[in-house]
Formats: structure tokens, sequence, C-alpha cells
């Protein structure tokens, strides 16, 4: 079985985030959604969320796009990739990662993950910051 995880905030759930999730499912046979945590919203974007990281995994779950949705650690990131050892990474068009970082961390836990970048979509209409405002 081939693993995908994606990962986001999902705070206004819209078509972008439906087309990043059914690409990513078709990347494999599982996917995997890691929902980010309020506070970790606050620290790297520095601004809450306009809804609980409770209320946006019950979105993503209701989707029906995912096979398994969790949230993501408070206190290291990364401990998704060990327990769920994924065979791709799926990441949004816009998602700033530290591919580098990502691909050591990749090495560290001995896993052989694709890392893609999946396509945006319609990203001048569908995107969070924008659809906020």
């Amino acid at each position: 079985m081939r693993k995908v995880m994606a990962f986001g905030t999902f705070d206004i759930f819209h078509d972008g985030h439906k087309s990043y999730l059914e690409q990513a499912k078709k990347m494999g046979d599982f996917l995997i959604v890691v929902v980010a945590r309020d506070e970790t919203v606050l620290r790297i974007k520095s601004q809450w969320t306009q809804n609980s990281e409770e209320e946006r995994l019950e979105v993503v779950e209701k989707s029906g796009l995912a096979d398994e949705v969790v949230l993501g650690s408070l206190e290291d990131k990364y401990v998704v990739l060990e327990k769920y050892r994924p065979d791709v990474i799926a990441l949004g068009y816009d998602q700033s990662v530290d591919l580098s970082e990502l691909t050591e961390k990749l090495k560290n836990l001995k896993l052989q993950a694709e890392i893609v970048r999946m396509q945006g979509h319609n990203p001048e209409k569908f995107k969070s910051s924008k659809l906020r405002k």
C-alpha cells in the first residue's frame, strides 16, 4: 500500500484545498492529512485561525478526501512521519518548507519518501488569505 501524507491549516476549506487533497490522493492508495495545530499556525503565520483545530480537522474528515485525518504535534512536527512512514509527501503549491531539512529528516528516519509539490487551483481566487478578507 502506497501511503501519501499531506499537510495544511485548512482554516477556510475551499476548492483549492479540495484540489490539493484530490491530487495528493491520486499519488497513492491511502491519504493521511495532517491538520496544523492552533498554536503552530499562530507561531508560523502570526495570526489565529478563524476555526479551531478540532473544527478544521472535522471539515477535512467530512470532505471524504482523506483516509485518515490527524492533528500535528506541538513538540515535533516530524513525529507524524516517523509514526505513519509515508511513501509520498504531497506539498501544496504555496507551502513554505525547508526541503533540505525535510530531506535530512527523512534520511535520519530511513524513509525513502518522494516529495511532490501539487499544482495550485485558481490561486488568484482560492487562497485562504484572500477569502478571509
